[in-house]
C-alpha cells in the first residue's frame, strides 16, 4: 500500500507583536547625557552631484526659400550652357524618374546630391509622405581633374 504525501494548504498568519508590556519597556530611566555625548558621529556620505556639462549655444539656420521647377530649370541653362528648350524636357523627365523610383521606395545613389534612403511611408488621404535621409560626402570632386567641367554640350 502506497502512503500519499499530501500538502497543507492551511496559511499561517504572521504572528502579531506581544501586546505585554515588560519592565524594561515601562522603565522611565533617562539616559545620562554623557553618555550620549561620548558616541563619536557617523560619517553620512553625502550624495554623489553630477558634475556640470557646458551646453554649447546652437546657431540659428534660416532655410532659403524652396527650390521651384522653373528655378532648377535655369540653373540647369546656366550651368550647362545649352538652350532652355532643349534643357527643360530632359530636367522634367529626370524628376518624373525620381519621382517613381521615391514611389517605389528604391534607395538612391546619385552623387553629388547623395546617397538616398528611405525611414518612412505614411499613406495620407490625399498624399503620400515619405521620410528620407540623404548623406552626402564631404570631400569635394575637383571637375578640372580629368573630367569634363560642363555639364553636357551644347546640341545645336
Amino acid at each position: 500500500m502506497a502512503t500519499r504525501r499530501t500538502t497543507s494548504t492551511k496559511t499561517t498568519k504572521p504572528k502579531a507583536a506581544s501586546t505585554r508590556r515588560t519592565k524594561s519597556a515601562t522603565s522611565t530611566t533617562a539616559k545620562s547625557p554623557a553618555k550620549t555625548a561620548s558616541r563619536p558621529k557617523r560619517a553620512v556620505p553625502k550624495a554623489a552631484t553630477p558634475k556640470p556639462t557646458v551646453v554649447k549655444q546652437s546657431t540659428t539656420t534660416v532655410a532659403a526659400p524652396d527650390l521651384k521647377k522653373k528655378e532648377l530649370i535655369e540653373a540647369v541653362v546656366e550651368k550647362s550652357g545649352i538652350k532652355k528648350k532643349y534643357a527643360k524636357p530632359v530636367v522634367e523627365t529626370m524628376l518624373a524618374v525620381l519621382g517613381d523610383a521615391i514611389e517605389n521606395g528604391r534607395e538612391m545613389n546619385l552623387q553629388p546630391l547623395g546617397r538616398v534612403m528611405f525611414n518612412r511611408t505614411v499613406e495620407k488621404a490625399n498624399a503620400r509622405v515619405t521620410v528620407a535621409k540623404i548623406r552626402q560626402s564631404k570631400a569635394q570632386k575637383n571637375p578640372g581633374e580629368g573630367a569634363k567641367s560642363e555639364v553636357a554640350d551644347a546640341a545645336e
